[in-house]
């Protein structure tokens, strides 16, 4: 027979001392924590503070004077950490390097991203692992927004299921990261393998490539889901940012930075 010890709640043997830490602690974290751009845009300056990670700029669905402008705020406001944006048109892309004179910009047209400023020394590390070369962007995006956050990145392209040869020859190095991306559109399999040999916590991406039954990543969403290789944590379809995002925070945790 098992027995249950019941258990209270702990509380704080002093209320007021516990709600005023509590409101003080708030009150730190959101002093100055919103900045308004112009009449478009809340910025979130608060953020990297708060989680670890900072705002960046979703471009996509904004014009490019309003990307450009949100980068120019955000390095004014955070001078000491880079400004990156996701999902950037052409126009931004090749407008950028002269928006910024004197300062160094990274523009990468494959993953579509604009990082100003230089990034910070780098700490941890995290591989980054795509089945196939067309995974390339979701994978960039991943590889630019840890670049920006200062985490030591690895990219090991076109290392999918089909010929596992090509992952076996790299895995020692790969179990050595801190934690793993893998980026996988079609039948999203290589994940579950990958988590299936390593110690590390590893982050399926599943992509919108493909086709037929494929359904935009559905089905490699599906599959990553369903995947009974513990460890493996799933974002969304083509969401390379989100896995950088849970990345850094692991290596956060670990190594500090």
């Amino acid at each position: 027979m098992i027995e249950v010890e019941e258990t209270s709640p702990q509380r704080d043997p002093d209320p007021e001392r516990g709600d005023s830490a509590l409101a003080a602690t708030l009150a730190d974290l959101l002093d100055g924590a919103v900045a308004r751009v112009g009449d478009f845009a809340r910025l979130d300056t608060g953020r990297q503070r708060r989680t670890g990670v900072p705002e960046v700029v979703f471009a996509e669905g904004k014009t490019p004077e309003q990307t450009l402008r949100l980068l120019a705020e955000l390095r004014d406001r955070a001078p000491e950490t880079p400004a990156l944006a996701t999902r950037c048109p052409q126009e931004v892309l090749a407008a950028a390097p002269d928006a910024f004179p004197g300062q160094p910009v990274l523009v990468d047209p494959v993953a579509r991203t604009v990082t100003v400023g230089d990034p910070p020394a780098e700490h941890g590390s995290v591989s980054v692992l795509t089945a196939g070369t067309s995974d390339l962007p979701v994978a960039r995006e991943c590889v630019a927004a840890l670049s920006a956050w200062g985490v030591r990145t690895r990219l090991l392209d076109d290392v999918g299921v089909a010929g596992l040869p090509r992952l076996l020859e790299h895995l020692a190095d790969i179990r050595d990261a801190d934690c793993v991306i893998v980026v996988a559109g079609m039948d999203g399999a290589l994940p579950s393998v990958v988590t299936g040999l390593v110690p590390a916590p590893v982050v399926g991406v599943p992509t919108s490539v493909g086709y037929g039954f494929a359904d935009g990543g559905r089905a490699a969403a599906a599959s990553m889901l369903s995947s009974c290789a513990p460890g493996l944590t799933v974002v969304n379809i083509d969401n390379g940012f989100g896995a950088a995002a849970h990345a850094a925070k692991i290596v956060r945790r670990m190594h500090g930075g």
